[in-house]
């Protein structure tokens, strides 16, 4: 468990700075095609960095929003309350907010940019086909996120992606209205321009994905740690594998922060996943139970 976690954290930080280098050239490249001056790449960079820490302060309340969730108190499900405050002792972390969706889709989130500003929400699907020891797994998880400041790290990565998408767009717009002095040239920049516009947003997409993926391994491998359980988080997913994940409120900008993949369809959609295959996450847990 701890050679995975340790991996894990490893191809994280590789990730985040190939995000970093993909910002760093997409400024560049909008300095120099549409402005003609390299320096404007550190405000490219500021803005793109600005950009993805409002994003990492706003993101948190607007995900329980935007998924229906409803904070409880201790008395309106103390079963579910009681493992969130057990597994928060084990952790040596704050107990943190508790939200239920109403949803029969089994599923579950954690949000938050710290531990001290940390929710958890659980579908009412998860709570009603969880044993004990299931529902325990899929909550030792989630608070593996939180100990490993999983959230911070995906919404940075989001707020990057969403800066990105920006700039490309407005190099894409810039390409077209520059002075057509030479022909040839102003050509050879307008194909430039697209093609940056293009590729920057897909690359970084895709580096988004590799990350969140990462991560859920990593929460995975921590939760195992906690719980000292494999078997539980590895049953929950053989649950969640039959009866599905897709919630009521299908939401894209927050489909990365949940147990299981949120969102409906196959094919594009699973390419593009932010969460690994459930198969694969139930092998790994099953070779931690052997390792033990």
């Amino acid at each position: 468990m701890y050679s995975q976690i340790a991996a894990n954290k490893r191809k994280t930080i590789y990730l985040i700075v190939g995000f970093i280098l993909l910002v760093t050239a997409l400024g560049l490249i909008f300095s120099l095609f549409t402005i003609g001056d390299p320096s404007i790449t550190l405000y490219v960079i500021a803005v793109a960095l600005l950009y993805a820490t409002v994003a990492y302060y706003v993101s948190s309340r607007a995900a329980l929003s935007l998924n229906k969730a409803q904070q409880i108190a201790k008395k309106d499900n103390p079963r579910l309350y009681r493992i969130v405050e057990n597994l928060s002792i084990t952790n040596g972390l704050p107990v943190p907010q508790v939200y239920v969706m109403d949803d029969p889709a089994p599923n579950a989130f954690a949000t938050g940019r710290d531990p001290q500003h940390a929710s958890v929400a659980v579908t009412s699907g998860l709570l009603q086909i969880m044993t004990d020891q299931e529902l325990e797994g899929v909550l030792a998880h989630e608070m593996g996120h939180v100990k490993n400041y999983d959230i911070r790290v995906s919404m940075i990565v989001f707020g990057l992606v969403a800066a990105i998408s920006i700039i490309a767009d407005v190099l894409l717009r810039m390409t077209w209205f520059r002075d057509n002095d030479n022909n040839n040239s102003n050509g050879i920049i307008v194909l430039v321009g697209i093609a940056a516009a293009i590729i920057a947003p897909l690359i970084a997409i895709i580096i988004q994905m590799a990350v969140s993926r990462k991560r859920e391994y990593l929460a995975d491998a921590t939760g195992a740690l906690t719980t000292r359980y494999p078997e539980g988080l590895a049953s929950a997913l053989e649950k969640i594998k039959k009866t599905g994940s897709a919630v009521k409120h299908q939401n894209t900008s927050t489909a990365h922060l949940f147990f299981a993949n949120p969102l409906k369809g196959k094919g594009v959609t699973t390419m593009f996943s932010t969460h690994p295959p459930i198969d694969d996450r139930i092998a790994r847990l099953k070779q931690m139970e052997t390792h033990q």
